[in-house]
Order: C-alpha cells, then structure tokens, then sequence
C-alpha cells in the first residue's frame, strides 16, 4: 500500500521529531509507524533549509512545495475578509477552495505521478476535491482536528465529503457532530484518537526533588485566548492563597489563532465571547502581552512563562510537574492532557470537546466548566492536597494511554480503516 499525507499549509514536517505542530508531529509519527506497512509519502510546506525531496532513515518520502509567493498574494484576501467577515461567517475565506489553491495544484500534480493508493489530508476539506479531480482512483480521507465541517456552510461542505472516501474525527466529539450533520454519510465517519509516544513521555522524578521547590503546575499548548489561559491566572491566584510555594509553567507558543479559525465560526456563546481579546476590525489582539498585564507584580515569580519548546524536551516538563491544567474553552482532543496521562500526571481540564471523553474516561483528573476560575482553583487545590489520589490518578492516566493513546495503538486502527476502504489488506 502506498500512503501520502497531505500536510497543512504552514506545516513543515521533519524527521528530527516531526515539526512545531501538534499535526506536523501526528503526521510524522502516523507516517513513521506506517512505513512497516508500506510505503509513505509527506506532502508539506517547504522551509528555508529544507530539501524539496527527501528520504528520512524512517523510510519516509518528503515532496515539499513552496508557498512562500502564495502567502502573500492572499494577504489582502484575508484582510477583506475580515473587513466583510460579518456577512457570511459560515463561509470565510480560509474555507473557500481559493485559498491556498496553489498549494493544493502542485500537491496533486505530484501525486499524480506518484500515484498514492490512500491520500490523507488534515483539516482542509477544499483540497478533496482538488486532489480527486487529478487522482480519480486514490482513496481519499479527511482527518479533521477542529469543528470546521459542522461549522462552516453544510452545503459546501456536503459537496467535498461526498468526494472523500473516509472521513476521520480526532475524537467521538467531532466524529458524532459530522454524522449527525450529514446522517447519509454517517457510514464514512470513523474517530481516530491522537497517539502520544509512550517511550518517551514517561513518569519520572524530572531534573528536580519532589516537594523541595513546592508543587508545581503545567499548561502546555498555543497561548491563545481559545485555551483559557487568562482563566488559568485567575485560578492560580486563589491557588497561591491556599499554597504560597506553588508554581506555574505556562509551556507553548504566544500567538493568537486567527480569529476566523474558532472565534468567527464558533456557535458557542462562550467561545464567541473570546472576541473581545481581538483589538480592532482586523482582530490582531496581542494576547499574550495582556496576560503580562493581568498578572499581578506579586505573581511574577510565580509563574514562568516558558515559550515553545521542541517536542522532545517538552516531556521534562510534565515530568516536574504534580498536576497539569487544561483550562480550554475549545478543544477537539486535548493532546496535553494524553501526554500528562502518559507521564503519570493527573490532569485538571474543562468539559468541552473531546476533554470529556479523554478525562471521563480514563478516571486520570477532574472536570470542571470552561471561564470559571474558582472551580478551576478548587479542582487544582483538591489535587495538590492529596498526594494519593494524585498517584492513583497519574497510575490510572498511564494505564489508559499504553492501551488506547500508543502510536501502535493509533496507527494499527488507522491502517484497519485504510485496507477496509481500499478493499483487502494490500
């Protein structure tokens, strides 16, 4: 079987752990453990360094195309957009099939070459039918992170999946909101969870002696109004009345979404009411130095706002940490709730998305509803003064991930779907 994954547009997939995505780093991994099976194709963005065409010792074939040009031609597309994003919302221009069409051309240009039995695309649903109308035998799947198909206009969206082969959920939450969007191709829907590398995110003391420094609380992902952070300072100053020595590391990148993504699309009042951290009509609100402000002088040694960090340093992190935050007012999955389970942490997370399932679940943390700080400080003060439930919450989060969250796991159950669609197991 021959595989090729169709990359995001801004994602440069590599062999030194995958990229600075949580995608380009599924992608990797997927491609990676995919290679016993077959041969496997990425098709990605082009960075400065990187080779056009490429073999990693994985076995993995990288056809990288440039976009550089493109993004700036659809610059003033994208401001016009937001200027008249009040029209249409159910049809921004991020979902039209101009966007990043050039991309999409020479990816399937390739791939006609190459002649891929599966193609795989991650999140944009307008590449479908690019893809097929020059690779009309290929099996094609759309792997979906976000809540876009049941967002966005069904009736576009209805005329792309019906040209998709399999349609893939990264969690029961996003798979069973497109079955019930689109009940006739409810047959096509499959969930697929995302894996976490269960070698390497392990429990241990980290690099410091437990409770001689105070606990310690970890956030990890994009430092982005839709992720709760602001909620999560809130929280931790209650926290800190209760247990002066604890800690804060705020561990991911500052930059806000585009407001279009979740903000513009969202039909959830409390997602929508995140508008208010995007200053002006083209929405360019600095999240990040609004935290700064909001963070009182009292605080600042408290909490450490650490930045990106490679994905293979980011398992350090959890490993010194006693509980990990998720304060998130939308999430399709919850990777950093997976990679703390993995890690022996329990976990404190918001009921929303696919955070339900992973917690309810696994019996690795607690719940609590999203934009509420004092719940939020109560659940993390429970955690923090019970050494043993921690245990027994961190031992049961470790145990779920090994059986469900391994990529063994995640691509045995991809490669199932894969030789059911194409009708055999070649």
């Amino acid at each position: 079987m021959k595989i090729a994954f169709v990359a995001q547009h801004w994602d440069e997939v590599d062999p030194r752990g995958g990229g600075s995505t949580s995608i380009a780093i599924l992608t990797y991994q997927m491609a990676r453990h995919l290679t016993r099976s077959g041969e496997v194709l990425i098709y990605a963005r082009r960075g400065h360094s990187q080779q056009k065409v490429q073999l990693d010792e994985e076995g993995i074939h990288y056809r990288r195309k440039s976009v550089a040009v493109e993004d700036q031609v659809l610059k003033p597309f994208k401001v016009l957009d937001r200027l008249l994003g009040l029209c249409n919302r159910k049809r921004p221009f991020f979902a039209s099939s101009l966007y990043y069409l050039g991309y999409a051309l020479q990816v399937a240009r390739d791939m006609r070459a190459q002649q891929p039995d599966v193609v795989h695309i991650h999140n944009f649903s307008q590449f479908v039918p690019i893809i097929r109308a020059f690779n009309p035998q290929a099996k094609i799947v759309l792997h979906m992170h976000c809540e876009w198909l049941t967002q966005l206009d069904p009736a576009m969206i209805e005329r792309r999946l019906r040209q998709a082969n399999l349609v893939i959920g990264c969690s029961e939450y996003i798979t069973d909101k497109v079955r019930c969007r689109f009940p006739h191709l409810a047959s096509r829907c499959q969930t697929v969870c995302n894996g976490v590398d269960v070698d390497q995110f392990i429990g241990g003391n980290g690099h410091r002696e437990m409770g001689k420094e105070g606990k310690r609380l970890l956030f990890v992902g994009r430092v982005s109004p839709e992720k709760g952070v602001h909620v999560l300072l809130d929280a931790f100053q209650r926290v800190v009345e209760h247990d002066p020595l604890v800690r804060l590391d705020i561990v991911g990148p500052a930059g806000t979404i585009p407001f279009d993504f979740i903000v513009r699309v969202s039909d959830d009042q409390k997602v929508a009411e995140l508008a208010s951290f995007y200053g002006g009509i083209l929405r360019r609100g600095d999240y990040f130095s609004y935290l700064q402000r909001r963070l009182p002088s009292s605080l600042t040694d408290r909490v450490r706002f650490v930045g990106p960090v490679s994905n293979t340093r980011v398992a350090d992190y959890y490993r010194d940490a006693d509980v990990l935050v998720n304060p998130s007012f939308s999430e399709a999955f919850g990777m950093s709730l997976v990679e703390a389970m993995a890690c022996q942490v329990p976990v404190v997370a918001t009921r929303v998305g696919g955070a339900i399932e992973i917690v309810e679940g696994s019996q690795a943390g607690l719940l609590v509803e999203p934009g509420n700080a004092t719940a939020l400080a109560e659940a993390i003060l429970h955690l923090l003064e019970d050494d043993s439930l921690r245990k027994r919450m961190g031992e049961a989060g470790r145990k779920q991930a090994m059986a469900r969250y391994s990529w063994d796991q995640v691509t045995g159950q991809l490669l199932r779907l894969y030789e059911g669609m194409c009708g055999g197991s070649g």
